[in-house]
């Protein structure tokens, strides 16, 4: 089975779903377009992966996936604001090539490949360590 459409803009191919009522979407603009109008989790909506406060109405299958360790982390709240307290941050990400580099993996159709090859270079690696080194800080 090959990947969801969108079903806000019905172009892209989709890479998340709304938590809510599991629409397929493919960008945060979409994702802000179908939060316009409200949305309902129940299980009708699970099972048929439609959204009740939506006009789209098709039926989609559930994408078929693994949960690997990776996927089951996510960051807490304490962490997520020491990122945007960050200036060192915000400066690394006011340089264009780094931008290219996020933007290359965050639109990759083989993330972890693009993902690998960002790897090699250092401006990356240092944005990595910077992230790394302020979600998980060595306790002295």
């Amino acid at each position: 089975m090959g990947p969801l459409k969108c079903k806000v803009c019905e172009d892209a191919n989709s890479k998340y779903k709304c938590p809510t009522c599991l629409l397929p979407y493919c960008s945060l603009p979409c994702y802000k377009k179908h939060k316009e109008t409200p949305c309902i989790k129940s299980e009708v909506a699970a099972e048929s992966n439609e959204c009740l406060g939506s006009t789209n109405s098709q039926k989609q299958p559930l994408r078929p996936f693994e949960v690997t360790e990776e996927e089951t982390w996510r960051l807490e709240r304490k962490q997520f604001e020491a990122l945007a307290a960050s200036e060192e941050l915000r400066h690394m990400l006011k340089n264009p090539e780094l931008q290219q580099l996020i933007k290359k993996i965050d639109s990759s159709d083989d993330v972890e490949k693009d993902l690998n090859a960002a790897m090699e270079d250092q401006l990356f690696r240092d944005f990595r360590d910077k992230v790394l080194g302020i979600v998980n800080p060595v306790k002295n």
